[in-house]
């Protein structure tokens, strides 16, 4: 479909097993990288609105010394927003708890940062989504963390686990997005690109 992208190898950089699939979805053909240690910190002022596109542009600035001609690179970030409060993944399933009872009942966004880059071009831009949870029990929530794991998920949840099924009244924005890749904007932008 993307024959602009036939002279490109797509490399994916991320070990999420959501990414992946998402990204097989487009029907493109591709190769996962990943890289460890990299700094994910971002500066304190930094607006919690803008920490996705940076960060996916230091996940990216990663890889800039290694990828050849003709690669085509994909990085992204997703963060849970409430307010100006940011739920990365949380630390321990006590911490997984906590962030899901102060995701109950309340709205939330979620945003994805992506960047897509090769040797002599970087395009970096942002898709957001608006969540809203229904009242959680304390029963709801532990039988989530203790079944689902939810240790390696940014605000603690996955949407297309169990948890989306029970908690999730309503959604404004790419679902796909909440999974952690919003494929309807990658595929226009490559299609661009």
């Amino acid at each position: 479909m993307l024959e602009n992208l036939s002279k490109y190898n797509i490399l994916l950089a991320s070990k999420s097993p959501r990414r992946r699939e998402l990204l097989s979805q487009l029907m493109i053909p591709f190769h996962c990288i990943a890289v460890g240690g990299i700094d994910e910190s971002f500066p304190a002022e930094m607006p919690a609105r803008d920490v996705p596109e940076y960060l996916s542009r230091i996940k990216a600035s990663a890889y800039a010394a290694t990828i050849n001609d003709n690669d085509l690179l994909i990085t992204a970030d997703t963060l849970v927003i409430k307010g100006d409060r940011i739920f990365g993944k949380p630390t321990s399933q006590d911490h997984a708890r906590q962030m899901l009872r102060d995701l109950s009942g309340e709205e939330h966004q979620v945003i994805t940062g992506v960047t897509i880059m090769t040797k002599d071009k970087t395009l970096t831009f942002a898709s957001e989504t608006t969540v809203k949870f229904a009242d959680l029990s304390d029963d709801d929530i532990n039988h989530y963390v203790v079944n689902f794991n939810p240790i390696d998920k940014a605000g603690a949840y996955g949407i297309q686990e169990w948890i989306g099924c029970i908690a999730v009244e309503w959604i404004n924005g790419s679902y796909y997005n909440v999974m952690g890749l919003p494929v309807h904007r990658l595929y226009q932008e490559l299609k661009k690109f």
